[in-house]
C-alpha cells in the first residue's frame, strides 16, 4: 500500500483518494492575493496588532458559544475559529476544541485550488463544508469559512468550525456506530458556496438542512456559525482601517516567523532520532472482537519532522479517520507541547512538520470509508499516542522536560447515544458529553489533574449535573472521582470519574455504546509510569432504586442497587433503559509517569489521605509498607521496594550476568534509560545502576529482564479483555538486569514483538 509521500501529485477526485495540499497551490489568475506586508513594524504596534488578532479569535469562538442553543457547544465547546493568511498559513487558532482547527488549512487550500475559478471567490462569500476527505473531523464538524477582501485583493481567510445536532444517517445525532460507509451516515459537503454577497443563499441552505432531523437546531447553529465569521470579518477591517493593510499583514506574518524561529532554535537542541508509541482499538462494528493496531512514529531529522502511521491496522467498519482527521489530531500534541510558547499560534512550526500517513489504514481512510465516529475512536488515538513520542523526544534536553505531559483521559472516549421522547414530549437524539470531564495525564516533574478536562480543549469543563437534567429525560444518582483511576507511576496520572443516571419523566431512553479502550488500556504511561483504568460501562436492569429514594438511601456505586446485572457489548445498539434501569458510564483517566517504586512515600501517603489511591494499590503496585494506622512506614517502604527489585533479578536473570557501562553519560532518553559511552561505541545503560542494556543500535529491551502479566496488574479497575476481544493481551514490563529498576512496560497484543520506541542518533 503506497504512502502519502509516494503519491504526491495525487488530488482529491471526490471517489478514493484523501487530500494532500500541495507545497505550490494552483490558483485561478483571476484570484488577486494581497502580499503586501511592512517588514519594520515597531513593537508596540506589533503587541497592540498581534493581541487585537488573538481578541477577534477569542471574540469569535464566544459570538458562536453563546448564539448556538446546543449543549455541545455550551458545555463541550465543541467549536473552534481560526485566522489564516491568504495562502493558507495558520495565524491563530482557538483554544476549544483544537483538532477542529488543525485540518482547516486544509479546508481553506483546497478553495483556493478548487473554487477560485469556479465558482470564483469573492468579497462576501461563504464556504460551507463537511466532508472529512476534503478538510473535516467527521461529517457533523460543519465549517464555515470566510475570505476577507481588502478592496479587490483576498487579504486573509477567517474560518470556523461548530459540531452539529445531528445532520442526517442510520443514527439520531449522526453518530453512526453500525455504519459500513460513509452512504449511511450524513450528507457529505465538500466546500460549496452557502453566502454570497453576504447573503445566505436559501438554496444552499435548505440543502444541507434537508438532512437533519432537527433542522431548525443545526440552522441555529449555522447562524451562530455566520454571526462569529461577520463579527471577526467586521473585526479585521476596523484594524486594518486603523493600522493599514500592510502592516496588519506585517504583523500575521511576524506571529508565523516568529513561532518558527521559536520552533527551530528548539529543534536545534534535540538529537535526531526516532520515537514510536503503540497502542489498540477494539470494536469496530457491532460483534466485532478484534483489537486494532495503531502505530506512531515521530522522526527528527535536522530542522524538520515527520510523523506516520506506519503499522496500523488496516481501515474498518465505523472507527475510521481520514488524512485530514489524523493530521488535525497529531496537530493538538505539537500545539500544546513544542508550540505552548506561541500561544496558538502553529503556523510557523507546520513550516518544519511532515505528515506522511499510509492511506487505507483506520486514521487515514480512503472514500468511501464510514467515519462519523472518528473523533471518539480514530482520532483520540491519533491524538494522545502523540504526547509520549513527542515527550520522549524533548526529554533528551533537560530545559525542555518541563514540558513533558503524559496520555490524558477519554484516550478513547466511551460515547453513550441516547434518544428518544424528552421531557417536553419532543424527540431528541444526542450523546453524553461528561466524559470530557476527562483527567490530565503525570508530568516529568509532577502529577496529572484530577478531572482536569482534556488537553484537546483546554478551556473545556464538565457540564453541571443539573444542565444534564434541565436539557435531557435522566436523573443523575450520582458522578465520582474513582480512586486508582489514575495510572500509577513516579509522578500519578490524573483520576477520571464515572457518572450514573437513570430515565425521568419519560417512558424510557434508547440507547447505543459508542466505545473502545474497555479491554485494553489507552491512556498509557510513559518512562514505566502505568496506564490509567479502562473505560466501562454498566447496566442493571429493574433495579430496587425506587424503593431506596423513598426510604432516603441514595447509592455511592451502581454496585449497590439490586437487580438484574446486564453485560453490554461495545457497539451494542438499540437496548432500552426503563425508568427503575441503572446505567453507569466511567472513563479513563491519565496515564502515570516514572516507575512507580520510585514514588515518594510522602506522596503516597498524600495519595491515601486524599483517597486517590487505595490501600491495595499503595502496596501492591507502590511497594508501600503501611503500619497499623494504615499510614506509610517511608523506611520500611524503601527495604521493601529494594527486596522487591532483587527478587525480580533473583526470579528472570537466570544464569545472565549484568555488566556494567563503565563510559561517560553522553545523553539521557528516559527517566531511567541513559546512553553512555561504552568503548568507541555508544550503548544503552540503566540510569540507576548503569548497567549495560546493550548497543545503541539494538532494541534497548533486548537487554532487559522481561516479566508478561494480565493486564489487570497495570491498574486495579482494569479487567478481563477476553470479555470484549479474543486477543491475548499481556502487561509487559522491562527491568534492569543489574538492579532490577523497571525500565518501561508496554500494554501489547501478545503476538506483537517488544516495540522499537527509541531510536537516537547521538
Amino acid at each position: 500500500m503506497p504512502r502519502i509521500s509516494e503519491i504526491r501529485n495525487v488530488r482529491f477526485d471526490g471517489v478514493n483518494n484523501p487530500y494532500v495540499p500541495p507545497k505550490q497551490l494552483a490558483i485561478a489568475p483571476k484570484l488577486k492575493l494581497h502580499r503586501e506586508a511592512t517588514q519594520n513594524i515597531d513593537p508596540v504596534t506589533y503587541e497592540v496588532v498581534r493581541h487585537n488578532l488573538w481578541n477577534v479569535n477569542e471574540e469569535h469562538g464566544a459570538t458562536i458559544q453563546r448564539i448556538s442553543g446546543s449543549p455541545v457547544a455550551m458545555y463541550a465547546l465543541d467549536l473552534n475559529p481560526s485566522i489564516l493568511t491568504e495562502d493558507a498559513e495558520f495565524v491563530y487558532f482557538g483554544p476549544y476544541m483544537q483538532y477542529m482547527s488543525g485540518v482547516t488549512d486544509t479546508q481553506v487550500k483546497w478553495i483556493l485550488e478548487h473554487r477560485s475559478d469556479n465558482p470564483g471567490i469573492r468579497p462576501g462569500d461563504m464556504f460551507l463544508a463537511n466532508d472529512p476527505w476534503v478538510g473535516a473531523a467527521h461529517q457533523m464538524d460543519v465549517m464555515l469559512i470566510a475570505p476577507v477582501f481588502h478592496g479587490d485583493e483576498l487579504f486573509c481567510w477567517i474560518t470556523n468550525c461548530l459540531h452539529q445536532y445531528d445532520i442526517g444517517g442510520i443514527t439520531p445525532g449522526s453518530f453512526c456506530p453500525a455504519a459500513e460507509n460513509a452512504f449511511e451516515e450524513g450528507i457529505l459537503i465538500p466546500p460549496v458556496k452557502v453566502v454570497e454577497n453576504d447573503t445566505v443563499r436559501r438554496d444552499i441552505e435548505e440543502l444541507y438542512l434537508r438532512s437533519s432531523r432537527k433542522p431548525s437546531l443545526v440552522q441555529l447553529d449555522f447562524h451562530a456559525q455566520l454571526a462569529g465569521n461577520m463579527t471577526a470579518k467586521t473585526r479585521i477591517h476596523g484594524l486594518i482601517e486603523r493600522y493599514g493593510a500592510a502592516t496588519v499583514k506585517g504583523v500575521m506574518k511576524r506571529i508565523i516567523d516568529n513561532a518558527e524561529s521559536a520552533f527551530l532554535k528548539k529543534l536545534e537542541q534535540i538529537p535526531d532520532g526516532k520515537w514510536s508509541d503503540r497502542t489498540y482499538v477494539e470494536a469496530c462494528r457491532p460483534g466485532d472482537r478484534r483489537t486494532h493496531r495503531v502505530m506512531i512514529t515521530l522522526e527528527k531529522r535536522g530542522n524538520n519532522l515527520i510523523f506516520d502511521n506506519d503499522g496500523t491496522a488496516d481501515q474498518d467498519g465505523a472507527m475510521n479517520a481520514t488524512y485530514s482527521g489524523w493530521r488535525g489530531s497529531v496537530m493538538v500534541a505539537i500545539n500544546e507541547l513544542l508550540a505552548w510558547d506561541q500561544y496558538f499560534a502553529v503556523g510557523g512550526a507546520l513550516r518544519h512538520i511532515e505528515f506522511d500517513p499510509t492511506p487505507g489504514t483506520l486514521n487515514c481512510a480512503n472514500f468511501p470509508a464510514s467515519v462519523s465516529t472518528a473523533p471518539t475512536q480514530a482520532m483520540e488515538i491519533s491524538l494522545y499516542p502523540a504526547y509520549n513520542v513527542i515527550s520522549k523526544m524533548l526529554y533528551t534536553v533537560p530545559e525542555f522536560r518541563a514540558d513533558i505531559m503524559g496520555i490524558g483521559g477519554t484516550s478513547q472516549w466511551p460515547t453513550t447515544i441516547f434518544r428518544g421522547i424528552d421531557q417536553w414530549g419532543e424527540r431528541y437524539g444526542y450523546l453524553l458529553i461528561d466524559p470530557i470531564g476527562g483527567a490530565i495525564g503525570a508530568f516529568a516533574q509532577g502529577d496529572g489533574i484530577n478531572t482536569g478536562g482534556q488537553s484537546r480543549t483546554p478551556i473545556g469543563q464538565l457540564p453541571n449535573v443539573e444542565h444534564n437534567e434541565q436539557n435531557f429525560p435522566l436523573l443523575v444518582l450520582y458522578r465520582k472521582e474513582l480512586p486508582d483511576s489514575g495510572g500509577a507511576g513516579r509522578f500519578r496520572g490524573g483520576l477520571s470519574a464515572e457518572t450514573c443516571f437513570i430515565p425521568h419523566n419519560t417512558k424510557e431512553i434508547v440507547q447505543d455504546t459508542l466505545s473502545s479502550g474497555n479491554a485494553t488500556p489507552t491512556s498509557t504511561g510513559m518512562m514505566a509510569g502505568y496506564p490509567s483504568t479502562t473505560n466501562a460501562y454498566a447496566f442493571v436492569r429493574d433495579s430496587d432504586i425506587f424503593e431506596r429514594l423513598k426510604q432516603g438511601r441514595m447509592i455511592e456505586d451502581i454496585s449497590e442497587v439490586k437487580g438484574r446485572e446486564e453485560h453490554l457489548e461495545l457497539r451494542q445498539e438499540n437496548f432500552v433503559q426503563k425508568p427503575a434501569d441503572v446505567y453507569a458510564v466511567r472513563w479513563s483517566g491519565g496515564g502515570g509517569f516514572g516507575d512507580p517504586m520510585r514514588r515518594e512515600p510522602a506522596l503516597v501517603q498524600h495519595d491515601l489521605e486524599h483517597y486517590n489511591i487505595t490501600p491495595e494499590a499503595a502496596r501492591g503496585i507502590y511497594g508501600a509498607v503501611l503500619d497499623a494506622n494504615g499510614q506509610v512506614d517511608a523506611a520500611a517502604t524503601e527495604r521493601n521496594r529494594e527486596a522487591v527489585r532483587a527478587g525480580r533479578v533473583a526470579r528472570l536473570k537466570g544464569a545472565r550476568a549484568a555488566v556494567k557501562a563503565a563510559g561517560a553519560v553522553i545523553a539521557h532518553a528516559t527517566d531511567n534509560l541513559q546512553v553512555r559511552r561504552n568503548g568507541h561505541a555508544p550503548h544503552w545503560a540503566c540510569a540507576h545502576c548503569a548497567t549495560d542494556l546493550g548497543p545503541l543500535s539494538a532494541n534497548y529491551k533486548d537487554g532487559c529482564l522481561r516479566e508478561d502479566a494480565p493486564v489487570s496488574a497495570s491498574n486495579p479497575l482494569v479487567g478481563e479483555p477476553r470479555r470484549f476481544v479474543d486477543d491475548d493481551v499481556a502487561f509487559r514490563r522491562f527491568y534492569c538486569p543489574g538492579c532490577g529498576s523497571e525500565i518501561e512496560n508496554e500494554i501489547a497484543v501478545t503476538r506483537d514483538e517488544p516495540l522499537h520506541d527509541i531510536v537516537l542518533k547521538v
